[in-house]
């Protein structure tokens, strides 16, 4: 192991040390906040506190294994010493690899909760027939998962598609796995009102945001320009006598929100705030990182056809990743809501190249 990484790992430890006597301090035990904040630092270092443990101890066996086996004379202990010399060796090196990453940052905001926004975009009734083929597929994929789905605003088209749908997916780690859903989704299948068989290209994209806590993002209410309408149903039809729906206005971005699935005019404003406070939020995480535009337009593109981060081809069974290659034939299992393995592919990519991007910081 090279200096620097045994030094951040001797690092880990002190810190983890430090947690240990936080959390036996009368001071912090009577502070809920502080005593929160160090019971989730003390469960992020303990694991890699005990692989760096691990990792020592079998280091020190191995070095042990060839101190011995450089003093020994018998035939039958040194077969024995040269196997566990390469068991030892091995065991240490995946150790290593393990600790590494364990090292690679995390983001900040993988155990939050999620808003997802879907919109149909290139393809027209069938763009929106597959953005409600999304929406289900997302709902049974929270399911698998113990999540929570609670919609905000969901709006139909005439023909009993989807035109855009913006849900909240609550539990632990959501964000971690539905941040990989971000960006248009092509879909290439022969449509329900297709009479002659031909296959079409449709496109439906989705934004994935961070939910973001009242503290996060800084809202003043002279910047709201908040209005109340009529909920309305496919074909603009009202499905509300009185005006419940709530369209609010960020004046200083542009940014704007709606929401009527509640009866309530209280309950559509505080839904629509939230979803408001996650897109600020976002843009805020993409100012900080340098970009130009904010991640959520990133996410989305502009919806063309060309544009794409998963095709779903039914005629083969075959679903593909353009981000990784990854390509699967199991279609119906993936609309059911396993999505996992594509996940996994994609976390396994991520934490790769951050490995690689640490390893080339350390080099230079």
């Amino acid at each position: 192991m090279d200096a620097a990484l045994a030094a951040k790992l001797d690092d880990v430890v002190a810190a983890f040390d430090d947690t240990l006597a936080n959390l036996a301090d009368p001071e912090v035990l009577s502070d809920q906040d502080r005593y929160r904040d160090m019971a989730r630092r003390h469960s992020e270092l303990k694991p890699i506190t005990e692989a760096y443990q691990s990792y020592m101890a079998a280091d020190t066996e191995l070095a042990e294994a060839r101190e011995m086996r450089q003093a020994e004379s018998d035939a039958e202990m040194v077969t024995y010493l040269d196997e566990l010399i390469e068991e030892k060796a091995t065991e240490v090196g995946e150790f290593e690899q393990k600790l590494r990453l364990m090292l690679v940052p995390k983001d900040p905001n993988d155990q939050k909760d999620v808003i997802v926004e879907i919109r149909s975009a290139a393809g027209g009734d069938e763009a929106a027939l597959w953005a409600g083929d999304l929406y289900e597929m997302y709902s049974r994929y929270a399911d698998r998962h113990g999540w929570t789905v609670e919609p905000i605003n969901v709006s139909f088209s005439d023909t009993g598609g989807l035109k855009d749908a913006t849900f909240a997916v609550k539990g632990d780690g959501a964000y971690s796995r539905f941040k990989y859903e971000a960006g248009p989704h092509r879909v290439q299948r022969v449509p329900k009102t297709e009479s002659q068989g031909r296959i079409h290209t449709s496109v439906a994209t989705v934004a994935v945001l961070p939910e973001a806590e009242a503290v996060e993002v800084d809202i003043h209410e002279n910047d709201l320009d908040i209005e109340v309408f009529r909920s309305s149903g496919p074909g603009g039809q009202s499905v509300n006598t009185t005006d419940s729906a709530v369209r609010i206005t960020h004046k200083p971005t542009g940014l704007v929100v709606s929401c009527q699935d509640e009866k309530s005019q209280l309950q559509n404003k505080t839904k629509a705030m939230r979803v408001l406070r996650a897109r600020l939020l976002q843009q805020q995480l993409s100012a900080q990182a340098g970009e130009r535009a904010s991640e959520r337009r990133s996410q989305v593109g502009t919806g063309e056809r060309s544009e794409k981060i998963r095709t779903y081809n039914f005629k083969e069974n075959r679903i593909t990743d353009h981000r990784i290659g990854e390509t699967v034939h199991n279609l119906p299992e993936v609309l059911a809501g396993d999505l996992d393995h594509l996940h996994d592919a994609l976390m396994a990519d991520d934490q790769a190249r951050k490995l690689a991007e640490g390893v080339e910081a350390a080099a230079g």
